[in-house]
């Protein structure tokens, strides 16, 4: 079956104006192209009876006013047109900076019944659909990472600072890689002004969990005295670091944990993959260029929380804390 398109606004004017003139149907339809049912049916439809003659009238302006009307309500209502519906996924962007995918994912596993698609709540926020239920009459996208735009690393190389390396990457088990087992950790800092407070980020690789805290100072003392707190009494078979300053304690840290400590090779961060993007996300509360000195422990902390109740794709739409301790949350 071929595609219908509907009547455009010059058609009915054409059909008006050679109506008008006493045309028939039949002439009107060779006119404008079109089968004779079609204009038959638009001037029964749009068209209203006039008293003064045997022929209904037909003005263009009416019948495209009745015929989008006709349309509007015969549309599908929209997932997000549900107050509730709406309410929800706002919250979840604005309060607890979950993307568009995460949203649509855990309501699929958690709530069925209200699931909504990443790219239904992506459209609603281009057309700004959500940004009624935004504070102050802010954007939607603005609570979006990148306020939603893509964006590409600009792999910068870091450099290497000499530190004592207790094993190179090559010697790691290859079950680390796999992600298959709860315990291999990856380490590093999300630094604030040059000199200042930093903060410790530990994420477990399985399951993304983030553990760790503020050190006062980005020194190998300072971080590795919180990454050994924080790691205290959790499962611990290897860590993954880079080559910076900041763990030249990493022969102490190894035998206080009890376990191996890895070092990347040399501009090559990505090798902790897990651990990169996790302190990207925590940009989202600690933007670049800020000073972490006034920052207290309890903003950190429920930036971490919020991380690892945060649900993700790779764990289907299961939270890091659900997964690591292996046991089920309600979060809508």
């Amino acid at each position: 079956m071929d595609r219908y398109d509907h009547l455009s606004i010059t058609e009915r004017e054409d059909i008006m104006l050679l109506w008008r003139d006493g045309e028939g149907v039949s002439q009107i339809a060779r006119e404008i192209g079109r089968d004779k049912s079609t204009v038959s049916r638009e001037i029964r439809r749009n068209g209203w009876a006039n008293p003064r003659t045997d022929r209904p009238s037909y003005r263009a302006s009416t019948a495209q006013r009745r015929a989008d009307e006709r349309r509007a309500r015969c549309r599908r209502p929209r997932l997000l047109d549900d107050p509730g519906t709406r309410a929800l996924v706002a919250r979840l962007v604005r309060d607890e900076r979950w993307s568009p995918e995460q949203v649509a994912g855990r309501l699929a596993r958690e709530d069925p019944a209200r699931s909504v698609s990443d790219t239904t709540t992506c459209r609603a926020i281009a057309r700004g659909d959500l940004d009624r239920e935004m504070p102050g009459g802010r954007a939607a996208r603005r609570f979006l990472r990148h306020r939603g735009r893509r964006r590409h690393a600009s792999g910068e190389p870091r450099g290497a600072y000499g530190v004592h390396v207790t094993h190179e990457m090559s010697e790691r088990p290859p079950v680390v890689a796999r992600r298959s087992r709860i315990g291999d950790w990856e380490g590093d800092t999300v630094a604030g002004r040059e000199g200042g407070a930093c903060l410790v980020t530990q994420v477990d690789r399985r399951s993304g969990h983030l553990v760790g805290g503020k050190a006062a100072h980005k020194t190998s003392t300072e971080v590795g005295g919180v990454t050994m707190g924080s790691l205290a009494g959790m499962v611990v078979r290897t860590v993954t670091v880079d080559r910076g300053s900041e763990f030249a304690c990493a022969a102490s840290l190894q035998e206080g944990l009890g376990a191996p400590v890895y070092f990347c090779d040399s501009h090559q961060p990505w090798q902790k993959g897990t651990n990169e993007n996790t302190n990207g996300l925590l940009r989202d509360w600690f933007p670049k260029g800020r000073s972490l000195d006034d920052v207290t422990d309890e903003e950190v902390r429920e930036a971490y929380d919020s991380l690892n109740h945060r649900p993700r794709k790779r764990l289907a739409w299961r939270c890091p804390c659900e997964v690591y301790f292996h046991r089920s949350l309600h979060l809508l």
